[in-house]
């Protein structure tokens, strides 16, 4: 992913500051204090991205989420890849390339937590998918009759939600040791399965994404 950093992208503050709470600057801060509530982030882990039009809003690395202001936003120009704000004392997420993959699959928001359950899960399939004697890289988390894959829908070209009778399929891949180094595995594992809105990543966490920020908060809480 090419960085061009200008001075311009030192400054331009007014892609950052308004009043709205909807603003992208705004709704992260909020995402991130919400997602501290409830642990599914601590420290500077995890992260979130939105879309806006032909910007992306990126949460930055090394700052506590629930202390989390607009200010501390990095601005990307989706389709050049180049910041057009980047706060001078902090780095870009390391997220930021899985979050992009979401986006040109046609995503509005991304959201990765460190969320305990989702690293739970990952291990109980691993551990299920050996005392099956399965390929532990084949084995994706399946789940059906519960009530809350209500709220996820069934893919992409597909209309409607999921039902209780239906069922939830999510892959997971194997963690690495920069986050970075996730983004083929992530993207491979988006071409395998279409009609996904998460992929877990054992012993980490879980990206989610949606068409937009409501959509995408939604899939991550259920």
């Amino acid at each position: 992913m090419a960085e061009s950093i200008s001075a311009a992208a030192l400054s331009n503050d007014n892609l950052i500051v308004s009043e709205d709470p909807q603003h992208p600057a705004n709704l992260i801060c909020t995402l991130c204090r919400n997602f501290y509530t409830l642990g599914w982030v601590t420290g500077t882990g995890g992260g979130t991205s939105i879309r806006d039009g032909p910007h992306i809003y990126i949460a930055p690395s090394g700052v506590q989420k629930e202390m989390m202001q607009p200010a501390h936003m990095f601005v990307m120009e989706y389709a050049s890849r180049s910041y057009l704000r980047r706060p001078l004392v902090l780095k870009p997420s390391q997220c930021t390339p899985l979050f992009l993959a979401a986006f040109d699959r046609g995503a509005g928001c991304c959201i990765h937590t460190h969320s305990q359950w989702a690293v739970l899960v990952t291990l109980l399939v691993e551990r299920d998918a050996k005392d099956a004697g399965q390929e532990v890289s084949e084995a994706c988390f399946e789940i059906k009759e519960i009530e809350q894959i209500k709220g996820i829908p069934k893919g992409r070209g597909e209309k409607g939600m999921l039902g209780f009778y239906d069922k939830l399929s999510i892959p997971i891949i194997e963690n690495t040791a920069h986050e970075e180094d996730l983004t083929s595995s992530l993207e491979e594992a988006m071409e395998k399965n279409p009609n996904t809105y998460a992929v877990l990543v054992r012993r980490h966490g879980i990206y989610v994404w949606g068409d937009n920020v409501q959509k995408a908060k939604t899939q991550a809480e259920r």
